[in-house]
């Protein structure tokens, strides 16, 4: 098992918890937008401070490897809330439509400007209320449910008894993008809702509008992280507005946590906080890893998460098993006692065992990303070059991904090829192994391609008439 020397809970005492039966926990799921892997205090940052977010992690367990169902935000979230791979829901990209210059698109995608009925294949902006979601699996064992924040699945609540997008009672078509006051008002409605349903087992879905673009903040919280960038030799020109942004989201985690305690609730709540992809080129930086946002490459699919549950987890705790974004509907229904939709597939598995200190098979499975559009690169998220050439743009062309073990390979559909990199070895992704390491690419390419299968993936095969004529817009 692939766990730190820090360990969880020892067996012994998850078996004498379990025989105790315990009621079931209160879920508490934070989650903010587009923060990157490295821009926590735990996984190294110095500039930026979140001192919350470093004490939730340090109360339980940090995930090393844990990753959304996809690079971007409304693809993630549709993969939390129904456990189904991207293929199932055919939701790529918000707007549903590939981004960049058409003329270098060497496949047929949907694409901007594409007439009404021209996609060769199925680009959603939306989940189908048939659809079951993790909200509809917990109440059905009496869980009261709320989501407050950015919800970006389309017009249907999907059985939350409440939906909240700016804490003040807004719709859920409404956006609030840099709104400098959201992530507070979120939180004290979601603060209230811990007051309001403490004798009820409850479900928080909160989710950030910060860190997301415009860069917008309080103005004496910038003017804190200016005065710290004016008086350290950083050798970065870090911003300290999305610092500021970073602090709001850090001082919610404090917050909730505040009001659990309060509340008696904190021993057993688990808390859960996760990033929905990479964090953004044009704001911060990712390294060590390679791409940010919307790329496959580890900048754009490695985020921070950590889970704190005093009742069952060790404080200090680490855990390098692989967890993704499909798996937050089996795990939460797993802690819920709750049934698994009978309907709709769940590609996910619960890492509850983990909190046990049995991987349960989870550290060697393997775990998937597929998205059959493109997306323009800017900065140093150009990591995937024009078709045919050896200039960079991209960020994201069609392409599937398999990580199992150390083990990670990423298909190329335009070039029909294939790139191989050892992630214990090389988290950076600077050493292509795929020519060196024939029988793993091979081995990683037919379980990618069952996978495909399997889920009824797209994979784009038409050639785009227009690739390498002039700009057209």
């Amino acid at each position: 098992m692939k766990f730190l020397p820090t360990l969880l809970l020892s067996i012994a005492a998850a078996t004498s918890l379990l025989a105790e039966k315990p009621s079931p926990p209160n879920i508490v799921y934070i989650m903010a937008d587009d923060l990157g892997w490295a821009d926590v205090g735990y996984n190294g940052a110095k500039f930026y401070e979140t001192p919350n977010i470093d004490a939730l992690c340090a109360s339980g367990l940090k995930f090393n490897s844990a990753y959304p169902g996809a690079s971007n935000c409304m693809p993630s979230r549709a993969c939390i809330m129904t456990g189904m791979y991207t293929p199932r829901t055919s939701m790529w990209t918000p707007g549903s439509k590939a981004k960049g210059d058409r003329a270098k698109m060497k496949l047929l995608v949907p694409r901007r400007g594409d007439k009404k009925g021209d996609s060769e294949f199925p680009s959603k902006s939306a989940l189908d209320p048939s659809m079951v979601s993790v909200a509809e699996v917990v109440k059905k064992v009496g869980y009261k449910t709320a989501h407050f924040g950015k919800w970006h699945l389309g017009p249907d609540g999907q059985g939350f008894d409440i939906n909240n997008t700016n804490g003040l009672g807004a719709g859920l078509n409404k956006k609030f993008y840099g709104n400098i006051d959201v992530a507070e008002n979120l939180t004290t409605a979601a603060c209230k809702f811990i007051e309001d349903n403490k004798k009820d087992p409850f479900f928080i879905y909160l989710c950030h509008w910060d860190v997301h673009t415009p860069i917008r903040a309080r103005k004496e919280v910038v003017a804190k992280y200016k005065k710290k960038l004016e008086g350290g030799k950083w050798g970065r020109k870090w911003n300290p507005t999305y610092a500021a942004m970073i602090e709001a989201v850090d001082q919610s985690v404090g917050r909730v946590r505040e009001a659990l305690e309060k509340n008696g609730l904190n021993e057993n709540t688990m808390i859960m906080f996760i990033s929905d992809n990479g964090g953004h080129s044009g704001v911060t930086w990712c390294d060590p890893l390679k791409g940010a946002k919307g790329a496959f490459y580890e900048g754009g699919i490695r985020v921070p998460a950590c889970v704190s549950w005093p009742k069952v987890v060790k404080g200090g705790s680490e855990c390098n098993v692989p967890i993704t974004g499909v798996d937050i509907m089996p795990t939460f229904a797993e802690l819920a006692g709750a049934d698994l939709p009978k309907k709709q597939p769940v590609d996910g598995k619960s890492w509850v065992p983990l909190l046990s200190g049995n991987d349960d098979g989870l550290a060697d499975r393997a775990i998937f990303w597929h998205y059959p559009l493109y997306l323009q690169g800017a900065g140093y998220n150009q990591v995937v070059p024009v078709h045919g050439t050896e200039n960079n743009y991209w960020r994201a062309t069609p392409c599937s991904v398999i990580r199992e073990g150390d083990w990670k390979l990423i298909q190329f559909f335009e070039s029909d090829s294939v790139q191989l990199f050892n992630l214990k070895n090389d988290l950076g992704e600077k050493s292509d192994l795929a020519k060196s390491n024939p029988e793993k690419a091979n081995a990683l390419l037919a379980k990618l391609k069952a996978w495909q299968v399997k889920t009824k993936a797209v994979i784009p095969a038409k050639a785009n008439p227009n690739f390498g004529s002039a700009k057209k817009k």
